[in-house]
């Protein structure tokens, strides 16, 4: 068993080909990819060369991102969402992602009834339920009626369809100031996507501070001003239960700039820092230890 086999990375942080990216997270160790439609359409061979691009890495998918601006729409507005949509959930399952990351719509032409945004968010899931893919719907901290991941858990209950749940982003949590003792509320059997990542200032008062931020000059965990806060997170969701993946959606215009290898490195220690400082897991035996102690036994 790797160490590294429950954190990923995001394909965003780091610039160049799909393969070299995929060949860079290998090398240091990940197991797994959070990819972005970006990567299947901007590809050179297109879509099928990337699918098998991916394929041929041996790194499993974490997700697929992004659908923006989906719910509380109406009319043509919400038809052309619908389309898009479907787009993107065939992308996602011809990657072999099994969850899709929805995003809280910043649309000023977006309603801001709940019930109605639960509707259009079921009925988005209901669309994947035969491709066997799930929908963890993110709270943005400048989405426009969901901005907290306790509203956007609000509308997941209000929607109860079975592969409908939300996506914890750290960096949304920090960035809204979001209590953590909210995470005790959650049913850790729907979350479907945790999202690791700092930031290098305590304050991003303003939608605008945060949307900036956010796109531009993220950091890998235990890099920024968050790190305890951070630990608390991680800690308290391992607390209720949850055992799924931590992926790092890090955008940084400076990593862009940087060797994939250094950049891969950096997350890397940031996992590192996460299994053995945070969350304080062993390390599994060596196989010829568990042998010898069956053999005793």
């Amino acid at each position: 068993m790797n160490l590294l086999d429950g954190f990923g990375m995001d394909t965003i942080t780091m610039a160049g080909s799909l393969e070299a990216k995929l060949s860079a997270m290998k090398d240091a160790g990940f197991s797994q990819v959070m990819l972005m439609a970006r990567d299947l359409v901007t590809h050179p061979g297109g879509v099928p060369a990337a699918v098998a691009a991916v394929q041929a890495s041996g790194l499993r998918p974490t997700g697929f991102q992004v659908l923006r601006d989906f719910e509380g729409l109406s009319g043509h507005l919400h038809g052309y969402k619908v389309d898009i949509a479907k787009s993107m959930l065939e992308m996602c399952a011809a990657t072999g992602s099994k969850v899709l990351l929805a995003c809280s719509s910043t649309s000023r032409h977006a309603t801001d009834d709940l019930d109605h945004i639960a509707r259009d968010l079921k009925k988005l899931a209901m669309m994947a339920l035969p491709l066997g893919i799930k929908v963890a719907y993110e709270g943005l901290s400048w989405g426009r009626t969901v901005n907290e991941f306790t509203t956007s858990w609000d509308v997941v209950c209000r929607a109860d369809c079975p592969n409908l749940g939300i996506g914890i982003d750290s960096f949304h949590i920090f960035a809204a100031n979001t209590p953590l003792d909210a995470i005790e509320d959650l049913d850790p059997d729907k979350i479907f996507l945790v999202q690791l990542s700092d930031f290098m200032w305590h304050e991003t008062p303003t939608f605008e501070d945060r949307m900036t931020t956010a796109r531009t000059f993220r950091v890998f965990p235990g890099e920024g001003v968050h790190s305890d806060a951070l630990a608390d997170l991680v800690l308290r969701l391992d607390r209720i239960g949850y055992r799924g993946d931590y992926s790092f959606e890090v955008f940084n215009d400076d990593y862009q700039q940087l060797p994939l290898a250094t950049v891969a490195e950096r997350a890397r220690k940031s996992a590192t820092w996460l299994h053995d400082n945070v969350l304080h897991r062993s390390a599994p035996l060596p196989a010829w230890t568990r042998t010898h102690t069956n053999t005793h036994a």
